[in-house]
């Protein structure tokens, strides 16, 4: 792997364009912005670059290479904003972009929301700066990329002469790299990368009315390549999980305990997240309104987020509007201690800004009952009798009411024990009784994307079966 060191004056590895370069395109335009008469003004230049490619029973399907830029210029007019952008970076496509963003402000209504962020709320010098240890460019070509994606597949279809089929397998090897600036001091920007091997494997078994059909997934996605995970290791589990779904039936219509694989239960976290966004809040379509100070989880769930963790997939000095970024408890005993707020949503709910314009950042939600011994056959024993969920289907979600309904896949248990699959199911409750309903968090924590989560039993749903 190629040294991951730049000058600022030379492109990091695999780019085209340097940060003195995207730092000057910045100050040309926000001084051509200041020119036609901009209160404010922000800009954002980037570009990415990647490559993707699959393989189906051991052939090649795809091979991709991606190359984009992008400029995003925001210019005020007092309260009334104006977005442009342009993938030119010329100096002619600069001042047009800059003078489209500043005739759209011109003809916009005012906003007492509308604005750049407080200068106090803002990165600046070294919280600017902060290096997250995020870029790992992944020195593979085309041919290197596909005999990985290969080595997946047949490792999956070598598990068991009943895994039978794939839907293929990838490898993606993607980075970017950003340079912002606004017209209140803030300037920065970084690189980071992201890349994956992933294999989607089917089982089939012959029975009396055909094969009986069963496809599951797996993937591993990292900062760095040289914390993935063996392309064998992937398409062995990928295949373990698909054998064990062969032979699923239907279970009568219920109510019993659900107990979500941990690579499902960041859906709850990200539920939860959605419900106290700041977009949610202002426009009161949220079950979670007015829900700081307020106990929405039991007293031993905890909530924390850290937007530096090294290589972290959610990990940013600051966020899409150069807001520093914080470590928090978000939840602490089941009470909710703050929201996931922008500038603007702040504003509208007349608050301060958390620095949360893109998102969150690195969650994790545990339970202060946990043992380290928690793994999932210590959490299906704590399930003893109900339905434990491997996939959901569906959008199902009402964040308005908090209604939950999903199309489901799993294992029924009894005592404790998995006894048989489970498909064609539907599971259903409401998320504010969810939440509050969370008897136990294994100790068998996985990250999805920027979420941190173990298994996650809820003490009662409603299950649509036959």
């Amino acid at each position: 792997m190629p040294s991951k060191q730049a000058t600022a004056s030379t492109p990091p590895a695999g780019f085209a364009y340097s940060r003195d370069q995207f730092q000057q395109y910045v100050e040309d335009a926000l001084a051509f912005a200041k020119s036609l008469g901009a209160s404010d003004a922000g800009v954002e230049v980037s570009e990415g670059v990647g490559l993707s490619v699959s393989v189906r029973k051991g052939e090649v399907e795809n091979v991709e290479r991606n190359r984009d830029k992008s400029m995003g210029v925001t210019v005020y007019m007092g309260q009334r904003r104006g977005n442009a952008s342009t993938s030119d970076f010329s100096r002619a496509a600069l001042e047009q972009t800059v003078r489209a963003a500043h005739d759209i402000a011109r003809f916009t209504a005012e906003d007492v929301a509308a604005g750049l962020p407080e200068q106090e709320d803002m990165a600046l010098g070294e919280a600017a700066t902060r290096d997250l240890d995020l870029f790992h460019p992944w020195a593979i070509d085309a041919e290197g990329a596909l005999k990985l994606a290969q080595r997946c597949e047949a490792a999956a279809l070598t598990v068991d002469p009943r895994i039978t089929n794939s839907e293929g397998a990838g490898v993606s090897a993607q980075q970017s790299h950003f340079f912002a600036g606004n017209s209140r001091g803030f300037r920065g920007g970084y690189a980071s990368s992201r890349h994956s091997v992933s294999v989607a494997p089917i089982a089939s078994l012959p029975g009396k009315n055909g094969d009986d059909m069963q496809r599951d997934a797996w993937y591993t996605s990292m900062r760095s390549p040289d914390e993935l995970a063996a392309p064998e290791a992937v398409g062995r589990y990928a295949a373990e999980r698909a054998l064990s779904r062969l032979k699923s039936r239907k279970i009568k219509t219920c109510e019993v305990p659900v107990l979500f694989e941990s690579s499902l239960a960041s859906g709850l976290l990200g539920a939860y997240v959605q419900a106290t966004s700041g977009g949610a809040l202002y426009r009161k379509s949220t079950f979670l309104h007015e829900s700081l100070g307020v106990q929405v989880l039991p007293d031993h769930i905890d909530i924390h987020e850290d937007p530096h963790l090294p290589r972290g997939k959610g990990s940013a000095p600051f966020d899409d509007e150069g807001v520093t970024t914080q470590a928090r408890d978000v939840v602490r005993g089941g009470v909710v201690q703050g929201y996931f707020l922008s500038t603007y949503s702040a504003r509208k709910l007349g608050m301060r800004t958390t620095g949360h314009a893109g998102g969150s950042q690195n969650l994790s939600l545990t339970s202060r009952l946990t043992d380290p011994a928690d793994d999932l056959n210590a959490m299906l024993r704590k399930l003893d009798r109900g339905l434990f969920v491997i996939e959901l289907m569906g959008q199902g979600v009402n964040y308005v009411t908090g209604d939950y309904s999903r199309g489901a896949a799993g294992f029924w248990v009894e005592k404790g024990r998995i006894k048989y699959p489970v498909e064609e199911i539907t599971i259903a409750g409401n998320l504010r009784d969810m939440f509050k309903a969370i008897a136990a968090v294994g100790a068998d924590a996985y990250t999805m994307g920027s979420k941190t989560i173990g298994s996650v039993l809820i003490e009662r749903m409603k299950i649509a079966g036959s």
